[in-house]
């Protein structure tokens, strides 16, 4: 980053905040499922994780895959200091003041702990081999089409991501029917929305670049 112009880096440090901020809206808000079609389910982190990707595909375009890779590396050690956090907190002893939340509090952040490793199982594994995947296409097909490169990287990292990390946060959670339905759903519905979320690249995309 030492080339880089004092504008960039203001521009580079707002992307790692949108993309520190989704990932942790993920993490945090993935418990929640909600009704498919179908009789499918789906979680409500999809609305935020496929952005985690689309930023990694965004910023490795602009600024080329080291700086890709530096996101995932931020992304890694933030969910990991969040971990830390967590079991900091959830070994701490309870005022009496406070016990009237203590079930609740246990009960959700317990899973969240369960969410974070495997955030940081899935995401150490997916968002890397998006990048890699990313720029793998760019070498076959060229720089144009950058919806179409992002997209055949976000298929496979996605795919990866939904898997690991339903299995490891929610195994014994929920039934294993629904929690394939939920795999299944989740991990067709992220790269819908990641189409949908297109624009919104190739915007990133003009910022970054200044044209």
């Amino acid at each position: 980053m030492e080339n880089l112009s004092e504008k960039n880096v203001r521009k580079i440090l707002v992307a790692l905040t949108l993309y520190l901020a989704s990932l942790f809206a993920a993490n945090t808000l993935g418990l929640k499922i909600a009704p498919f079609i179908l009789g499918l389910h789906v979680s409500v982190a999809v609305f935020s994780i496929p952005f985690v990707f689309l930023t990694t595909d965004v910023i490795g375009e602009v600024y080329g895959k080291r700086m890709a890779r530096f996101f995932v590396r931020c992304g890694f050690f933030a969910t990991f200091l969040f971990l830390v956090y967590s079991l900091i907190s959830m070994s701490l002893p309870w005022d009496a003041a406070g016990l009237w939340a203590k079930e609740s509090y246990e009960q959700i952040f317990g899973v969240s702990i369960r969410i974070a490793i495997a955030s940081l199982v899935a995401f150490a594994v997916s968002e890397f081999q998006d990048v890699y995947a990313f720029f793998l296409v760019r070498e076959k097909i060229g720089e144009k089409f950058f919806w179409l490169r992002s997209l055949i990287s976000n298929v496979w990292s996605q795919l990866l991501d939904s898997v690991l990390f339903m299995v490891i946060a929610f195994y014994g959670v929920y039934p294993n029917d629904v929690l394939l339905r939920i795999i299944i759903t989740w991990w067709l519905f992220k790269v819908a929305m990641g189409l949908l979320y297109t624009p919104l690249s190739y915007l990133g995309l003009k910022l970054l670049r200044g044209k």
